[in-house]
């Protein structure tokens, strides 16, 4: 039975409840939808709720390059899954993109004709050099595993997350996933989370002990390519590993696998203004390019409701011309283009591209 997130009237998360009652509750006016930033289905209820407490409630992150797993797990049932598709090559290529940019422009500005201690070369305004830099990739990676935790914990009401570490091979002086993994413990410790980690050969035992599906492509958007893997790092809070006689060892505890919301999550491949394009237009001149407003209202990921031939479309605003605005789905395909008047706005831009579903992983595993 799939659990749906339940607030309190000002707002606070509960405990979820199976969707046969909130049924009952919308059915009886108990209970009103609200919307948040991750597309999750909730309720709030209206009078105060006869008691507030909470089962334990863990939240597992399965940290990777290009894709992450989030789970959010209690003993007697998963309630959410979440796909993260990382911004770690868009980033890359458009980091590459500045440097030769503001390599032009410095080649541009130099005037080669007089001497060298006569040209317009700027000195550098501050000591940029700094000790354990994170790559802009690898940061834009944690940083969206972190936004989407702390929306997650305005929705269901828990404080542990665990994280699967890595340990780099060869010399450990330096490692970007390494110092990336650090600061992003550092950063869930300072957002009030207790913080706990377990390494990747417990994550695989606990799943082989559960019996969970394991998706040889990575980049299969499905519970069985990473999300699975979260909720074996939140099951370790649930189950530990004690060994027998020396011999062999079992897990101890129990945790359900149940039908849960699951949802593929991403930025928005929306391009940062620039100051002018890379390759000048005729007569040398470079115009603007980038950014996030259009010349109707609307900004480039908002979420809108377009109507074109009696047909409704729903998708997130990405580009517009003079008369007409840009909708594309989640996957930044283009639905097509659609006449101002005919678009509504839902909602605005929130960061996140979310398209939430049903997992259909189940299991359960008891006490040896």
């Amino acid at each position: 039975m799939i659990r749906v997130p339940v607030l309190s009237p000002d707002g606070k998360p509960l405990m979820p409840a199976k969707a046969s009652r909130v049924r009952r509750w919308l059915k009886a006016g108990k209970a009103k939808v609200t919307h948040n930033d991750l597309g999750i289905f909730q309720v709030q209820l209206v009078n105060p709720p006869s008691g507030e407490e909470t089962q334990d409630i863990v939240a597992g992150i399965d940290p990777g390059k290009l894709f992450t797993g989030i789970a959010i797990q209690s003993a007697k049932a998963t309630l959410f899954l979440a796909h993260l598709n990382l911004p770690f090559k868009n980033v890359t290529k458009r980091m590459t993109q500045r440097v030769m940019m503001r390599r032009g422009r410095r080649g541009r500005r130099i005037n080669r004709k007089v001497s060298f201690d006569q040209r317009n070369h700027r000195q550098h305004r501050f000591d940029n050099r700094k000790g354990h830099k994170i790559p802009p990739s690898i940061r834009a990676n944690k940083q969206l595993a972190l936004r989407v935790v702390q929306e997650l914990s305005k929705v269901y009401p828990f404080t542990d997350v665990v994280v699967e570490t890595i340990k780099a091979k060869g010399d450990k002086g330096f490692s970007p996933a390494m110092v990336g993994q650090y600061w992003q413990i550092e950063q869930l410790e300072a957002n009030g989370y207790t913080v706990h980690t377990q390494e990747g050969w417990h994550t695989s035992n606990l799943r082989q002990y559960l019996g969970l599906p394991k998706s040889k492509n990575k980049a299969e958007s499905s519970p069985a390519a990473h999300a699975v893997d979260g909720i074996c790092t939140a099951a370790s809070q649930f189950m530990r590993y004690r060994q027998i006689q020396g011999i062999s060892g079992t897990f101890l505890g129990s945790i359900e696998v149940t039908p849960c919301q699951f949802a593929v999550i991403s930025r928005p491949p929306v391009c940062r203004r620039q100051l002018h394009l890379m390759i000048p237009g005729k007569g040398g001149k470079r115009r603007s390019y980038g950014g996030t407003v259009t010349r109707h209202g609307f900004r480039k990921g908002d979420y809108v409701k377009a109507v074109k031939a009696d047909i409704t479309y729903y998708g997130y605003v990405s580009g517009d011309t003079k008369t007409q605005v840009s909708v594309s789905d989640a996957n930044w395909k283009r639905i097509g283009r659609f006449t101002t008047s005919k678009v509504q706005l839902l909602q605005r831009n929130t960061g996140l591209v979310s398209t939430v579903g049903l997992s259909n992983l189940t299991t359960s595993s008891s006490v040896v």
